[in-house]
């Protein structure tokens, strides 16, 4: 195989002919059919047994594109398209420039704000400001609440989980949870999961940055919080160093069928892990991701297989 070979080339080959592998009991299944037979792959919010496809959006970068109505149309389309393959959670943040009046524009074009579980994050050093800033959100995004309110990067976190809790004891929002990127943090992250309570909280977990193995996933299961998890493809990174490389012959029995489903579907195989949020501005990048969401998931015999095979190359 060349190796200018680049990520929607790796959609052709190898299929997914495997046998079906037992999955764990967390996992669920929805109905949902377009395009498949399957049904997608979604995990159980732990504090309320909400089911939530296990394959999410990002749009840090890729929906910060101004008011350039070309590419407002063009990030609506992978939003659709997005919808159309079984998701529903987009996560954003006021850090992300004009990501969040973007999404405002697409889920109106698509009269989409009944299909979106929208997140979004508390993104400001002033402690008595969380409220308004989840006020000026959802007005950019057009959505009357949230379901989800984290606090950024643990950005003033005691004031602002202080009013999360209690908006979310008024029906202001559905859900709670704080965040961390990059690895930063571990330790103080831990301790606010072990005493605070909270719905979710989102961390980076991928093929190659695995710390969150060690403490934060186990503690997930152990306090009963979802798990988002960024990063998923280490910004691109990971595409970078592998998608020359062939997959391995053993790849379909995994459930995977190109790199994309490969990165994914190791982090989705993980039972602390709730959702994926891989972040894309390309509708065919988006259909490869979304390909995770469907078929059979890696075993954790085989999930080591995977984490081995990357290492080797």
């Amino acid at each position: 195989m060349s190796r200018l070979l680049d990520r929607r080339r790796f959609l052709m080959g190898l299929g997914l002919g495997g046998v079906a592998l037992a999955q764990p009991l967390a996992f669920q299944r929805i109905a949902f059919a377009e395009n498949t037979t399957d049904s997608p792959i979604t995990r159980r919010i732990p504090t309320t047994g909400e089911a939530l496809p296990a394959i999410g959006m990002g749009t840090w970068i890729t929906f910060n594109v101004g008011g350039d109505p070309q590419l407002v149309d063009q990030r609506t389309q992978v939003l659709k398209t997005f919808f159309d393959r079984g998701g529903t959670l987009v996560d954003g943040s006021p850090m992300y420039g004009s990501a969040a009046d973007v999404m405002g524009e697409a889920l109106a074009e698509l009269n989409a704000r009944d299909r979106v579980f929208a997140a979004t994050k508390i993104w400001t050093g002033d402690e008595s400001e969380t409220r308004s800033e989840a006020t000026r959100s959802s007005r950019r995004w057009g959505v009357e609440r949230f379901d989800l309110l984290q606090v950024h990067n643990l950005l003033g976190w005691q004031g602002h989980l202080e009013t999360l809790k209690s908006m979310k004891a008024n029906g202001e929002v559905r859900y709670i949870g704080i965040t961390t990127s990059h690895g930063r943090r571990h330790r103080e992250f831990a301790r606010i999961m072990e005493s605070e309570p909270l719905d979710f909280v989102q961390l980076t977990y991928n093929l190659l940055d695995r710390e969150a193995e060690e403490e934060l996933l186990p503690l997930a299961q152990e306090k009963r919080i979802a798990v988002i998890v960024n990063r998923p493809f280490q910004g691109g990174a990971l595409f970078r160093r592998f998608q020359s490389e062939r997959l391995p012959g053993w790849a379909a029995e995994a459930g995977v069928s190109n790199w994309a489903e490969y990165f994914l579907k190791y982090i989705i195989s993980h039972p602390a892990v709730t959702c994926a949020i891989p972040a894309t501005s390309k509708v065919e990048h988006m259909k490869e991701n979304m390909g995770a969401l469907y078929g059979s998931l890696p075993d954790p015999a085989q999930r080591r297989q995977m984490a081995d095979y990357v290492r080797s190359l």
